[in-house]
């Protein structure tokens, strides 16, 4: 657990000095300033007091003769302590962790749509800067508090207030660690270990954030102008609370945080995608595997890797009878061979000629063959495309579709492809990672088979051997704004039109836009005399497409074929040489036609 704690303060400490929460930080730093509009006397202040001349020892004037009078100075009684960067900080951390926690569980239960806590969030936002412009909205939020005796913790109810909307709005600005508390979640599974997690990234969330708003608490209560202008300074900050609200519900500060260069990224991948941080945060959904951790991507000998976690969460089964799910249990005796993919996968696809053919030769020696599709885009997930690929592809044993991901967290799974290979009494004994190893693989099939039956009679191998991968071969591109490596060019405008402009070069590994295009979270759009070039180094290239009309290819400038696009998005293959080469492609595409990942062999 105590790695856990450490794992989650660092995250949040990363999470909160990162890009996405800088629109928020001056509603932070002036949050923590003046408490009140009326003027109130400095510290240290006089006031004017009579006093006799003389007085006894305790201090009472002393009547008893007629001396002078004379004015006298006292300090006058200090103000209130400001605890509104406590405040804030104590509502952030309240809410983030109740809500992440059990926001999806009580939404559920309510029938409530699932973003009603970012709008909340956006709401309470609203309320404390109409409260800091309009004094009478503040005392409003602060009646709730009106019975707690400390009469300045009653006046900081609308910190509070504003930190548990802040809570809420902080779930979007996350790394793998936040994802892991999510997951766990949205799964009702909660144990001490999350709940340490929880907490523990809230708090190195809200560190940061306490030294800024005591900063400007600071600021405050030293700098004459803004103790005169306190009234202004109030406005000014409820004005801004309301337009950064304004902003977040309509993703402005989006763009403003995709200006400002990543900085944090090294610090995450060290600490939050550490092998250990894996490890960790993915132990954290069922502790039935963390077993899994035992074993190794790959290697060349059976292990015992612990028992198998159950095939869940399914919303679908296809080439099932009567779309049944098969249960791992009533599958003992077997050994069961389970592989995670995703249709527009390439890598997915070249592995499947070697996972059916296993299944054609070694189904009758008992080797049961599971496709997980853990879908990667919106559209993986519905039936009707899945099972339509999963028919041109030629899979016929059963597929489960695995929307939520639930079986790939049981598996503690990273990659598409991935196979896991579970023997007769339902134990994991290898798994493998992606690509390749393709004979290796199969030898411990046929091991396995032989110690579930000594007397089976096996036949020849497959004769499937490993792909020749190239090494330098361009790495598959995400057509995302989220996703994308490798753009050269115009600054693209998240979802709405622009148009682009090639660069004078395309160096290799680089891809450009020109004409018309709206680029999405997940595909760009073409518009009007919409082109993509993309120099690449493979023997082909393949491209996941959608909508209709035609796309033309371009290979070096010469047009190499007319693509007709007519419906779901679908991978299609653009070029394909007989060996790698280097090229620029070019697309020409008709207004309407989406483009969502590149892939290369």
């Amino acid at each position: 657990m105590i790695t856990l704690v450490l794992i989650g303060l660092l995250g949040g400490l990363i999470t909160a000095v990162s890009p996405c929460i800088l629109p928020v930080l001056p509603v932070v730093f002036l949050a923590g300033g003046p408490a009140t509009d009326s003027t109130q006397a400095p510290p240290g202040a006089a006031a004017s007091v009579a006093s006799a001349e003389g007085r006894d020892k305790a201090g009472t004037p002393d009547r008893s003769g007629g001396g002078d009078v004379l004015l006298e100075t006292r300090p006058a009684p200090r103000a209130p302590r400001n605890r509104r960067p406590y405040a804030v900080v104590a509502g952030l951390v309240l809410s983030f962790s109740f809500f992440t926690l059990l926001g999806v569980t009580i939404i559920s239960a309510l029938g409530l749509p699932e973003d009603i806590l970012r709008y909340v969030g956006l709401v309470l936002l609203v309320l404390i800067g109409l409260g800091l412009v309009f004094p009478a909205v503040e005392r409003v939020l602060e009646k709730p508090f009106a019975r707690i005796p400390q009469r300045q913790v009653n006046k900081d109810g609308s910190a509070f207030v504003l930190g548990l909307g802040l809570g809420l709005l902080y779930v979007p600005c996350a790394g793998p660690v936040l994802a892991a508390i999510t997951v766990a979640g949205a799964r009702g599974r909660l144990s001490l270990d999350v709940v340490a997690l929880t907490v523990s990234f809230a708090l190195g969330t809200a560190l940061p954030l306490l030294v800024f708003a005591l900063a400007g608490r600071r600021v405050a209560e030293r700098v004459g102008a803004f103790r005169k202008r306190a009234r202004a300074l109030r406005v000014g900050a409820g004005c801004l609370m309301i337009v950064l609200a304004f902003g977040l519900a309509f993703n402005v500060t989006d763009a403003v945080q995709r200006a400002l260069p990543d900085y944090t990224s090294a610090a995450q991948k060290k600490f939050e995608d550490s092998d250990l941080a894996r490890q960790k945060l993915s132990g954290l959904y069922d502790n039935s595997n963390k077993e899994l951790s035992r074993c190794e991507d790959g290697v060349d000998e059976l292990r015992s890797c612990g028992q198998a976690p159950p095939v869940e969460g399914i919303t679908k089964w296809l080439n099932t009878p009567g779309g049944r799910p098969v249960d791992l249990k009533a599958e003992r005796g077997k050994v069961v061979l389970i592989d995670f993919w995703t249709y527009s996968c390439i890598n997915c696809q070249r592995s499947l000629p070697h996972v059916k053919a296993w299944e054609r030769a070694y189904a009758s020696g008992g080797l049961e063959v599971i496709g997980v599709h853990s879908p990667e885009f919106a559209f993986e997930k519905k039936p009707g495309n899945v099972a339509d690929q999963a028919r041109k592809l030629g899979v016929t044993y059963p597929v489960a579709l695995d929307n939520r991901l639930t079986t790939w967290n049981n598996y503690r799974n990273r990659f598409w492809p991935a196979k896991y290979l579970i023997d007769s009494r339902g134990t994991v004994r290898y798994f493998k990672f992606g690509e390749g190893q393709y004979a290796q693989t199969e030898d411990l099939i046929r091991a396995l088979l032989r110690q579930a039956n000594p007397s089976v009679r096996l036949p020849a191998r497959t004769g499937q051997q490993d792909a020749a991968l190239t090494r330098d071969r361009t790495p598959e591109t995400y057509l995302s704004n989220l996703r994308i490596s490798g753009y050269v060019g115009d600054p693209l405008l998240d979802d709405r039109p622009r148009t682009y402009h090639f660069p004078a070069d395309l160096p290799l590994g680089k891809l450009s836009l020109d004409g018309t295009w709206t680029a999405g979270y997940d595909h760009f759009t073409a518009g009007a005399d919409a082109r993509l070039a993309f120099t690449y180094r493979a023997k082909n290239v393949n491209l996941v497409l959608a909508g209709n009309g035609p796309v033309t290819v371009l290979v070096d400038g010469k047009a190499v074929r007319t693509l007709h696009i007519d419906g779901t998005p679908t991978l299609h293959r653009l070029v394909d040489d007989d060996t790698p080469r280097r090229a620029r492609l070019e697309l020409r595409l008709a207004p309407g036609v989406q483009a969502y990942a590149f892939t290369f062999g």
